[in-house]
């Protein structure tokens, strides 16, 4: 893969050639203030973008206890008046919903930030809250030729970077589909969404794989500039296709059922269906509930330090967890430790203490017998005190009854 490639691959450049058999769409140029906030830390988003929750005539400032320390830095909202303006007017001119990307990629891992976990985008601030949660949108701004055969790192290469936003259709996602192209031949189809089984494709699989060779010979080849490259297309009905992205053939596409090794080989891939000419492409789809992959971008909805932990790439988090839990278990049995301390201290001379403890005498209620005081153990009787408490020796009339517990007793409220 080169640099070239990965620029061929750019919307703003397959999109006018493309457009009659594509989703309507506009192209906004970044101007780079906005470049600059993709780039920042932090979410804030500009303050023309929110909506208040409430008038001023609901709640009043003085109403509201801010209690704001006055060292404590607030981050500055950035404004953007004409870019706004501008996408205001597109997202209008596409109907009120569109779908967000810059030039190559689309914030498809940051859909768990949006109410309706999906890319669809209503007024500015949904666009601004996508792409600054994607990490897929600051890989296109930061390091698009990582993959590259002839980039270095250090190397400029020039890019006008774009907003893309794109008519909202409604698509049945069983019907996407990533096809890869190698020396202008069609090698290989992959379901696009292969965390779902669609139990109908092994019925439909052979006119899927006649409709996308049409459409290859009909309508791409030769017009795209790469003779290795990878489309997506959406088949709205039997012999109808609906181009919706190029990508450059190479590991920065996900491969999603194939991997880079087989496709890269200049070697037949054994596929779903097979001709007995190999003429028909490798052709792969779920085929059963047991093969459903997870979701590809489940991860990004969780924390990077839970992930770092789970799978282990950073030891130093580890430790700094153990570490944290030994600390933990240490401060319990230290606070255990002094309760022991005080407790063996009473038991040793032969007294219980009792919170709010009152020491005159109390009276018991026993089960079928009269109520009475607790003995006066000056007197003499026939008790033998062991090494326990004497609150917890009892005798009847100085008899030779056998001594209760206090755990055979009920206490002062009658319960046992």
């Amino acid at each position: 893969m080169k640099v070239e490639q990965v620029l061929n691959c750019m919307f703003s450049r397959w999109y006018p050639v493309f457009k009659e058999v594509s989703i309507k769409s506009h192209i906004i140029t970044l101007p780079q203030e906005f470049i600059d906030y993709l780039n920042a830390d932090g979410v804030v988003l500009p303050e023309s973008t929110i909506s208040a929750s409430a008038s001023e005539e609901q709640i009043s400032e003085d109403e509201i206890d801010w209690n704001t320390d006055e060292d404590t830095s607030t981050a500055e909202a950035p404004s953007f008046p004409e870019f706004e303006s501008r996408v205001n007017y597109c997202i209008k001119d596409l109907s009120g919903k569109v779908f967000p990307k810059l030039n190559w990629s689309a914030p498809r891992d940051a859909t768990w930030i949006s109410f309706d976990q999906t890319l669809k985008c209503t007024c500015p601030s949904d666009v601004y809250l996508l792409l600054k949660s994607s990490e897929f949108i600051t890989h296109d701004l930061s390091q698009p030729f990582n993959h590259c055969e002839d980039y270095k790192e250090g190397d400029v290469v020039n890019v006008n970077y774009q907003l893309v936003l794109r008519k909202w259709i409604s698509i049945n996602p069983s019907m996407e589909f990533r096809c890869f192209v190698k020396d202008n031949k069609l090698k290989a189809i992959s379901q696009r969404h292969h965390n779902s089984f669609y139990p109908f494709l092994k019925k439909e699989a052979p006119d899927v794989v006649k409709d996308i060779q049409g459409f290859l010979y009909h309508v791409i080849d030769r017009k795209f500039p790469d003779s290795d490259y990878v489309f997506d297309v959406y088949r709205q009905d039997q012999g109808k296709l609906l181009l919706l992205d190029f990508n450059p053939f190479g590991p920065v596409t996900d491969s999603l059922l194939f991997t880079w090794e087989e496709l890269q080989k200049n070697l037949p891939i054994t596929g779903t269906i097979e001709s007995m000419s190999g003429q028909i492409p490798a052709f792969r789809y779920v085929q059963s509930e047991a093969n459903i992959k997870p979701h590809p971008y489940q991860a990004f909805a969780v924390p990077q330090d839970l992930l770092d932990l789970a799978s282990g790439e950073d030891p130093n988090k580890l430790i700094d967890l153990l570490q944290m839990k030994i600390q933990s278990q240490d401060d319990s049995s230290s606070s255990d430790s002094d309760g022991e301390n005080d407790d063996s201290t009473e038991h040793a001379l032969g007294v219980t203490t009792h919170e709010n403890y009152d020491s005159t005498p109390q009276t018991r209620h026993l089960t079928g017998a009269e109520q009475r005081t607790e003995p006066d153990l000056t007197a003499d009787s026939n008790i033998a005190v062991h090494s326990r408490p004497l609150r917890d020796l009892e005798s009847e009339n100085q008899t030779d009854t056998p001594v209760e517990k206090v755990s055979d007793l009920p206490d002062s409220s009658g319960n046992t």
